[in-house]
């Protein structure tokens, strides 16, 4: 499982980030360790306290990220909750003094749900995408099902303050690969959200 949000840094005190908690994605390590899978975590920068239950690995970056997933291939499940930046900066040596304006050349990351999705050698046998959308939710998501080649997206709205970033509350949307059915599981708790998540695994590995 992967959560949190990455920090990509433009020197070596200011970064660009995310509001994610990494909440989410924790709850479904939580829910997966308690049913008796051996579990990993490889979270970004957060301030959440983890059990001591649960193998974590910490990371900044979404090359860090990256990297962490690929050690930690095979596996039979890989859930990439994090919210990973698209772009990282080549970071400067020394502290940017102010100026009026300056530029920031942008590169693009690993996009890593699609990487292990389209790797037959290393691919698990399910992969679950996250998709976190200020609008049009469902179409977002069904477009990035087919794009990333993953089994499942579950989709979630971030521009409520009630629910999503920095919530201990969810509402999510799960959609199915190859075929059109969607489950909604309507605003509760994130641990209870994935404990339905992880329900639903369980029947589908069963």
């Amino acid at each position: 499982v992967t959560a949190g949000p990455t920090k990509e840094y433009i020197d070596p005190v200011r970064y660009i980030s995310n509001k994610s908690s990494g909440k989410q994605g924790y709850e479904i390590a939580k829910s997966l360790s308690k049913r008796g899978f051996d579990t990993t975590l490889i979270l970004g920068p957060t301030n959440l306290k983890i059990s001591e239950k649960i193998n974590v690995i910490k990371v900044e970056t979404a090359e860090e990220m990256f990297k962490a997933t690929q050690k930690n291939l095979p596996a039979d499940i890989a859930i990439f909750s994090a919210a990973v930046a698209d772009f990282r900066v080549n970071k400067n040596e020394y502290k940017i003094k102010k100026k009026d304006n300056f530029t920031i050349n942008l590169e693009k990351n690993v996009d890593i749900l699609n990487y292990v999705s389209n790797h037959n050698s290393m691919r698990p046998k399910l992969v679950i995408g996250f998709a976190a959308e200020t609008n049009e939710i469902d179409q977002n998501a069904s477009k990035k099902l087919i794009e990333k080649n993953c089994d499942w997206i579950i989709a979630n709205d971030v521009s409520k303050n009630d629910r999503g970033f920095n919530s201990d509350f969810n509402e999510v949307t799960i959609h199915y690969k190859n075929n059109y059915k969607k489950d909604k599981l309507l605003y509760k708790k994130k641990s209870e959200i994935s404990e339905e998540i992880v329900d639903r695994i369980v029947s589908q590995l069963s």
